[in-house]
């Protein structure tokens, strides 16, 4: 793709880096095949390739609207595309700086900014979020039935207690999970100390940035990071004292993000090295299980059939397709076929929130897909997606680390 960008961006970082993704697509389509919202539309300019060109048309100091905008915006960011794509585009990345730089270009509307607004004012802060989510259990039985739905099933677990092992790592408490599903976390604490592998929480530790740095607001984003990154440096820095060796992300979504940190920072002289490292030690739980000797773990797998979600983040951002399904049928759990495992559930942080009509529309199509076989329990490795499929369906909703902690 040749392309001739605009002045204002023409050699800049971002505009070089945005030069190089759009020079890199080769017009096949491929990407079209795996989108989730040009399955779901059939409009060329909401896949990925037709969003390529309206960001090359952006990039180059053509004329943009609000109609660009919201084409931005219906995607998911569930790269897909990525997955498929034979020449290796970087769409994730280039649509990021689409979405940046066209916000400074066409105003929003009042309504959009206040609801962008209010998600990155309290989802990132537990204590912001904790009293909201209990005010909205109160209000459920008077709410309207679309509503309801969307107060989230909550869980009180007690902390599990956990023997002092030589092998320590660092687990992220998270924002809306450690309110919303602090089962997960617990039962990561439980399946690890029998791996003999002690899990620390740094209490100076919360949100990995992604929903302020997903909504365009990458300075506020960059703040979560280095806070994070500040709070674990004393127990990774390699020159110190038996670093922690592992930092676990229990949702595949903050995962995805923290892995990014090196590319996020890379120009933050202060914190570049460290970032590049942490992006390094940050790991899916698969990914540690899967090098421990879990076929130790004495469980009694109950006879119930589970269909595992594999989220977007875990597939394609974190290139981890099959890694649960694994482990999973490894330690004796039975797992249903789910076609099209590839698409998205339409959670996609919040996305469920700020594109509602698709967002649903997607989640009735994975639900039919997860239910084709009949499973007893759906299971999956993300805070948002566990969320979005238990607004609609009735039967038990797990992450994959409490089905093995259930069993133990």
């Amino acid at each position: 793709m040749q392309t001739k960008l605009a002045d204002d961006i023409k050699g800049t970082r971002v505009g070089d880096e945005a030069d190089a993704i759009l020079r890199s697509c080769v017009h096949c389509g491929f990407c079209a095949a795996t989108c989730p919202t040009y399955q779901e539309l059939g409009d060329e300019l909401d896949s990925p390739r037709g969003r390529i060109y309206l960001i090359k048309q952006m990039l180059e100091g053509n004329t943009v609207t609000n109609r660009t905008q919201i084409h931005l915006d219906r995607c998911l960011t569930c790269r897909a595309c990525e997955t498929t794509c034979p020449s290796g585009v970087k769409y994730g990345r280039l649509v990021e700086i689409g979405r940046e730089y066209i916000d400074t270009k066409v105003n929003r509307s009042l309504s959009e900014r206040v609801i962008r607004k209010a998600l990155r004012t309290v989802l990132p802060h537990p204590q912001r979020l904790a009293p909201l989510i209990t005010i909205s259990k109160i209000l459920k039985p008077f709410l309207p039935a679309a509503l309801k739905k969307k107060v989230p099933v909550t869980q009180t677990v007690q902390s599990s207690p956990q023997s002092n092992h030589a092998r320590k790592m660092i687990i992220l408490a998270g924002c809306a999970q450690s309110v919303i599903k602090p089962g997960t976390n617990g039962a990561a604490i439980k399946i690890l100390d029998q791996l003999g592998i002690t899990l620390t929480v740094p209490p100076a530790t919360g949100c990995c940035g992604a929903v302020s740095y997903h909504l365009t607001k990458h300075d506020e984003g960059l703040e979560f990071m280095r806070r994070n990154i500040d709070a674990w440096w004393p127990l990774v820095d390699p020159a110190g004292n038996a670093p922690h060796e592992a930092i676990l992300v229990t949702a595949s979504g903050c995962g995805a993000m923290v892995k990014e940190y090196g590319a996020a920072l890379e120009d933050d002289p202060a914190y570049a090295d460290k970032a590049a490292l942490i992006s390094t030690l940050a790991k899916d739980p698969c990914e540690i299980v899967a090098n421990e000797n879990f076929s130790s773990l004495k469980l009694n797998i109950p006879g119930k059939k589970i269909a595992f979600q594999s989220p977007c983040t875990l597939q394609h951002a974190q290139q981890l397709h099959g890694r649960v399904e694994k482990i999973l049928r490894q330690l004796g759990f039975e797992l249903t076929n789910v076609p099209n495992d590839h698409l998205c559930c339409g959670s996609a942080g919040t996305y469920s929130i700020l594109q509602p009509g698709i967002s649903q529309a997607l989640l009735q199509n994975k639900l039919t897909a997860l239910m084709s076989n009949r499973p007893d329990i759906i299971a999956t490795a993300n805070i948002g997606c566990h969320m979005q499929l238990e607004t609609s369906t009735s039967i038990p909703v797990k992450h994959w680390l409490e089905l093995i902690a259930e069993a133990m």
